[in-house]
């Protein structure tokens, strides 16, 4: 296989004469959930490799995102060292479970801002003390129609993450959002955002906005581990916010202080239900439930019922099962690095170990990741290797079965993709 090109297998076209029709209505993938979980990504269209782990050109992670209407894949795996920012485009599938060994974003983050219609699955984003103060080690402003799924996004230099602006229908699921660094150390602004679910999430090591709740926001099943000065941050704002909090576990650690809701005003119309608080550090999880009058301590106003629409009902678990599910499977969980596996290893001391760090060098850096290549032969590079296509009745030879449905719903490649991990 030539390692210093894209493959590019364009084939949505042809399908697209053939008459065939994709399912609309259905989730990005088994387990997508919230207002982002309809995106249909690349679906339908080309198939392209990531070959090299270079910043930018041929066969180049940046070169695979810039142009839309793809699904794409990974034949390397190890860390990619970026100097400036990524943008991704629209129309686009991320499948980073198809990196062998994992892949790592380091240096300028990534961008989905102004795009649509968008799957990110299984990647590591990290920024770090060089990155330009004021950024995002992922940044979505004005975008829409998108779901992030089982990231690790750490070491942002003011947030980590930020759905900003005029967003709308946007999903981040079981994630990691970790270690935020000087200048703020904050984990996540949500400003000005509608529509956005915030589900299954472990938030480790970040001195505030875990996340900023200013926005029309579901928050079910995350996890807040040693917050520096606030745990979850409202709105403070002069619009009216609805934020739904269920099920989730604030659990203090080394840095954290008794403060684990701030900047709430009348303006945040909360409602709370199943949630939990542990504030004693002693290694032991014997938290609490959260009351009314912790919700409302700052003026905020009480919802009697979620704000959200119907046909939006997130899986919920116990605040408890949220931190089990926290730490078998949150962040870029096929393949964790060294720093995750320590942050994981912080989480289950329940209050003894962790640390709000100034910079990446505080916790030991980048840890070494040697490049990877993949062990699978893919002839006509639609994605999927050819033992795969020969068990499943399809043709190594032929790239638009790719795109061709299996069952009336997801494409076979989608069926694939999905093979690789384990669906919640």
């Amino acid at each position: 296989m030539e390692k210093s090109l894209i493959r590019n297998v364009a084939v949505a076209g042809s399908l697209a004469c053939a008459g065939v029709a994709f399912a609309d209505g259905i989730p990005a993938f088994p387990g997508a959930e919230g207002f982002g979980a309809y995106a249909t990504g690349g679906r339908g269209g080309d198939t392209v490799h990531v070959t090299n782990l270079n910043d930018s050109g041929p066969g180049s992670f940046r070169e695979a995102v810039s142009r839309p209407n793809r699904t794409v894949v990974f034949d390397v795996g190890g860390v990619i060292t970026v100097n400036s920012q990524i943008a991704l485009s629209d129309n686009l599938t991320v499948a980073g479970q198809t990196a062998p060994g994992g892949i790592v974003i380091f240096g300028g983050g990534i961008s989905i801002s102004k795009h649509t219609n968008v799957i990110v699955r299984y990647l590591t984003v990290r920024s770090g003390i060089k990155t330009a103060r004021g950024a995002k080690s992922l940044s979505i402003m004005d975008g829409s129609n998108i779901i992030l799924d089982h990231l690790s996004i750490g070491w942002g230099r003011w947030d980590n993450a930020g759905f900003t602006g005029k967003c709308t229908d946007l999903t981040m699921q079981n994630c990691m959002i970790e270690e935020a660094i000087k200048d703020q150390q904050f984990g996540m602004l949500i400003d000005g955002a509608r529509r956005v679910s915030v589900i299954r999430n472990l938030w480790i090591d970040n001195h505030g906005r875990n996340p900023k709740g200013k926005g029309d926001l579901q928050y079910i099943n995350n996890v807040i581990y040693n917050w520096g000065n606030q745990g979850f941050g409202g709105g403070h704002s002069g619009a009216p916010w609805n934020q739904d909090l269920i099920g989730n576990y604030m659990i203090a650690g080394p840095d954290s202080n008794d403060k684990f809701f701030s900047f709430l005003t009348a303006n945040d119309i909360v409602y709370s239900e199943g949630n939990f608080v542990d504030l004693d550090k002693n290694g032991v999880l014997d938290g609490r439930p959260w009351t009314q009058q912790d919700v409302t301590t700052e003026t905020a106003t009480a919802a009697t019922k979620p704000f959200n629409a119907p046909e939006v009902q997130p899986h919920v678990t116990s605040a408890q099962k949220a931190v089990a599910d926290a730490i078998a499977g949150a962040g870029n969980s096929l393949h964790r690095d060294a720093v995750d596996q320590r942050l994981i290893e912080q989480l289950k001391s329940f209050g003894k170990l962790g640390s709000n760090p100034n910079a990446e060098t505080d916790v030991g850096g980048m840890p070494p990741s040697p490049p990877r290549t993949a062990d699978v032969t893919d002839t006509d590079g639609d994605g999927m290797p050819d033992t795969w296509e020969r068990a499943h009745g399809l043709d190594p030879q032929n790239p638009s079965d790719a795109q061709t449905l299996a069952e009336g719903k997801y494409t076979h490649l989608e069926i694939y993709l999905t093979s690789l991990v384990q669906s919640r």
